[in-house]
C-alpha cells in the first residue's frame, strides 16, 4: 500500500512539472513571437519617434543637415536679395537740382544733383545705367539715360553726376521739355537695374531701382513780365523798333542752357511780328533779359487807341516759339516745346509813345 501511494505522488508530481514546462513554453512562444521581451509596445506618437530614431538616427542625420543647407542657401540667394530690395524701395531720392548745358543739335551736358535717405544696412549699390521718363505719359518712352555712381548704402548721402548725354529720342525729349515748360508739376521716374554687394558673401544680388519724384514746372512762364520799353519809328541799329527788358520766372529746379530763341508775335489772335531773346541761359528763379521785336506798327497804334487797352496804354501780347539754335545749331527739342505753349506777356506801350510825343486816346463817346 504504501509503495502504491508512492508511486501515485511521483506521478502526480511528473505530470504537474510536465504542465508547468508546457504553460512556460507557450508564455515563451507568445513572449517571442510579440518580439519584445518583458514590454510592451510604444503607443504614444513620442514613444514611436525614440523607437525610430535609435533605428533610423542616421537617415535623421542627414535630412538634418539637408535642412540646414537648404536654409542657408534660401538665406544666402533669396532672403538677402528680397532684404536688399526691400531696402532700395524704402529708400528715399529728392532730386535737388538739373542741368541742362552746352546744348547741341544731338548731345548736352547733363547735371542732376540728388539726396538719398535709407536705412543703415552695410551694403554697396553698383553703378548702373537708368532711365528716366514721364510716369503720367503713357508710354514711358526715356528722354534721358543716366549713368549712376556705385553708392555705399547710407542713413543720408549726396548723390551728384554730370554727364555728356547722346540724344537718343529727341520726340521723347521733347515731350518732357514740353511738359515742364507747361504744367505746374510733373511726375518723372527714374528706373535702373544695379547689383547690391553685402559684406562678407560673395554674391552680387540683382535689385530694381524705381523712384517716382514730382518735379515744379515753369507753369507757362506764368508771372513773366516787360518793363523800361522804347520805341523806334525808323528801327534801331539791330534792325528791330521795339526793345524792353523781360523778367522770366522759373519755378522748376532745372537749368536750361537755350540759346537764341525766336517767337512770333500775335495781338488779338493776328501775327503782329517776331521777337528774339539772345545768349538765354534759363536759371531757377527770376531772370532778366533783353528783348526785341520788329512789330507793325498799324495794329499796335490801332489797338492803343481802341478799348479796353487804351485806357492804360497795357497791351497783351502772345509769344509763340519759333525756333532755337545754339552754337549755329538747331535745337528743336526746345524750339518745338516754346512751340507748343503760347505765352502771354502784357506791353506797356504808353510809356514809350510819350516819349516820341504821341499821345494815344480812347475815342469820345
Amino acid at each position: 500500500m504504501a509503495d502504491r501511494d508512492s508511486n501515485s505522488s511521483a506521478a502526480g508530481a511528473v505530470n504537474n512539472k510536465s504542465e508547468e514546462a508546457g504553460v512556460g513554453n507557450l508564455a515563451a512562444t507568445q513572449i517571442e513571437s510579440n518580439g519584445n521581451y518583458g514590454s510592451s509596445k510604444p503607443t504614444t506618437f513620442w514613444g514611436k519617434f525614440k523607437v525610430s530614431l535609435k533605428r533610423f538616427w542616421w537617415a535623421y542625420l542627414i535630412f538634418f543637415l539637408c535642412s540646414v543647407v537648404l536654409a542657408v542657401m534660401l538665406l544666402i540667394f533669396v532672403g538677402i536679395k528680397n532684404i536688399a530690395q526691400d531696402k532700395i524701395d524704402n529708400a528715399t531720392l529728392e532730386v535737388l537740382g538739373i542741368s541742362c548745358t552746352d546744348t547741341l543739335e544731338d548731345t548736352f551736358t547733363l547735371g542732376i544733383n540728388t539726396t538719398l535717405k535709407s536705412g543703415t544696412t552695410k551694403a554697396t549699390v553698383s553703378k548702373f545705367k537708368g532711365v528716366m521718363y514721364l510716369e503720367d505719359e503713357p508710354s514711358h518712352r526715356p528722354f534721358v539715360t543716366i549713368d549712376f555712381p556705385s553708392v555705399k548704402n547710407k542713413r543720408f548721402q549726396t548723390v551728384n553726376i554730370s554727364q555728356n548725354v547722346q540724344i537718343v529720342d529727341k520726340d521723347a525729349l521733347t515731350t518732357f521739355n514740353t511738359w515742364l515748360l507747361s504744367n505746374e508739376s510733373l511726375r518723372v521716374t527714374v528706373l535702373g537695374h544695379p547689383t547690391v554687394k553685402v559684406p562678407g558673401i560673395s554674391k552680387k544680388y540683382g535689385v530694381t531701382f524705381k523712384k517716382t519724384v514730382t518735379l515744379t514746372g515753369l507753369n507757362g512762364f506764368a508771372g513773366i513780365n516787360a518793363y523800361n520799353g522804347s520805341i523806334s519809328l525808323k528801327n534801331f541799329t539791330d534792325g528791330t523798333n521795339f526793345h524792353t527788358t523781360t523778367e522770366i520766372p522759373n519755378a522748376s529746379v532745372v537749368t536750361f542752357e537755350i540759346g537764341n530763341a525766336t517767337f512770333a508775335n500775335f495781338l488779338n489772335g493776328s501775327h503782329v511780328g517776331t521777337t528774339y531773346l539772345d545768349n538765354v541761359t534759363l536759371y531757377p528763379g527770376k531772370n532778366v533779359f533783353s528783348l526785341r521785336s520788329s512789330i507793325s506798327q498799324g495794329p499796335v497804334l490801332t489797338a492803343v487807341q481802341t478799348q479796353p487797352y487804351c485806357g492804360s496804354g497795357i497791351v497783351p501780347f502772345q509769344l509763340s516759339g519759333r525756333g532755337v539754335d545754339n552754337n549755329g545749331q538747331n535745337l528743336t527739342y526746345f524750339g518745338e516745346a516754346l512751340a507748343a505753349h503760347n505765352t502771354t506777356i502784357d506791353i506797356d506801350l504808353d510809356t514809350p509813345l510819350k516819349a516820341l510825343g504821341l499821345n494815344p486816346k480812347c475815342p469820345s463817346s
